[in-house]
């Protein structure tokens, strides 16, 4: 099967996955507990008055209604409005602009997780039992035990407030004034306006979550790749490699490691997605304001539409990225056929 035919069948797969996901979303929101609508009228209101608003919001519709209308809005563009966070704000405005800073330290942790778990984890395989071995193998441990909010916190502490080195908190200097909104993108709409002293501020105050969740991210990467470096190294090829005199270097590097790094790339790609939907903790330790933030916000505040959007979106990232690593699997084993 061609490569753009297994595209073109796994995009047919979406669309009972996607409409799944929005079904389930829909529902559970609708079952949280509290009241949206007491946002939006005042506190001495009226019976009559809450159900004035109660129509103006569509919540008396059946809830079937309420699903097929919002998933005709959806596809269409339409996102639907804050009911709670920012009263009448549309929605996708309200993500957008927190998406890019979850984004920026999704892509700053992945690469230095990607790059430094890689070299551990080979750096372990390749020393199994030794030193090396053992002091990784114990870094990676704490790294994939330890709680990442506690892992902000104590990079707080110690960075930040006790050896004044980086920011606690914040992605910007509060007397600084944001760039000209272009693409929402920080260290984009800095180059574009001329303004660089922004960027170098932004990756300042980014340093912390980043370490924090890089940290996290290379100690499971460094672990999956020492185990399937270890198990690649037993292989028949392997020990034809060693035996017809090949250096130990182009034995790990040109025939060893390819190989494994095929259940790595799925750590890395899952993790990426969790990234980029999950950094709740990491974005409320630091006060980021991100995508996480807005979401645990729009749990508290019953803010339905944030809740679906946000839900939706994440959806689409892990699809995307689980679909893009199918990809890689093929250029890294050529005998992979879809």
């Amino acid at each position: 099967m061609s490569i753009i035919k297994y595209v073109f069948r796994r995009f047919l797969t979406l669309i009972p996955v996607l409409f799944g996901v929005l079904l389930l979303s829909f529902m559970m929101s609708r079952a949280m507990p509290g009241d949206p609508i007491l946002a939006h009228i005042p506190q001495d209101y009226t019976w009559e008055q809450y159900l004035a608003m109660r129509h103006r919001l569509g919540f008396d519709r059946p809830l079937w209604q309420q699903f097929f209308i919002y998933i005709g809005n959806l596809f269409s563009g339409n996102w639907g409005y804050s009911v709670s966070i920012n009263r009448g704000q549309e929605v996708w405005d309200l993500i957008w602009e927190r998406f890019p800073r979850t984004l920026d330290i999704t892509i700053f942790a992945m690469i230095i997780a990607s790059f430094v778990g890689l070299k551990t984890g080979i750096i372990s395989a390749t020393h199994r039992n030794k030193a090396r071995d053992t002091i990784l193998r114990g870094f990676a441990l704490v790294g994939v035990s330890i709680p990442i909010f506690w892992f902000g916190l104590i990079l707080q502490l110690t960075l930040a407030y006790r050896l004044d080195l980086f920011p606690a908190i914040g992605f910007k200097k509060m007397s600084y004034t944001d760039p000209k909104f272009v693409t929402g993108f920080r260290i984009i709409d800095s180059l574009i306006s001329g303004e660089w002293y922004f960027i170098w501020d932004y990756l300042y105050h980014l340093a912390l979550p980043v370490l924090c969740l890089s940290f996290i991210t290379l100690a499971s990467i460094t672990r999956q790749t020492r185990s399937s470096m270890l198990e690649v190294l037993q292989q028949d090829y392997v020990r034809t490699a060693r035996a017809k005199g090949c250096r130990e270097k182009d034995v790990i590097n040109k025939h060893a490691k390819r190989n494994a790094l095929i259940p790595t790339v799925t750590i890395i790609g899952l993790n990426i997605g969790g990234l980029l939907g999950g950094a709740i903790l990491t974005e409320t330790t630091f006060n980021l304001h991100g995508i996480g933030e807005l979401l645990l916000r729009a749990i508290v505040d019953n803010d339905y539409y944030v809740i679906n959007a946000i839900v939706f979106m994440t959806t689409l990232i892990f699809i995307f990225v689980n679909l893009f690593t199918d990809l890689i699997y093929a250029y890294l084993d050529p005998r992979i056929k879809y």
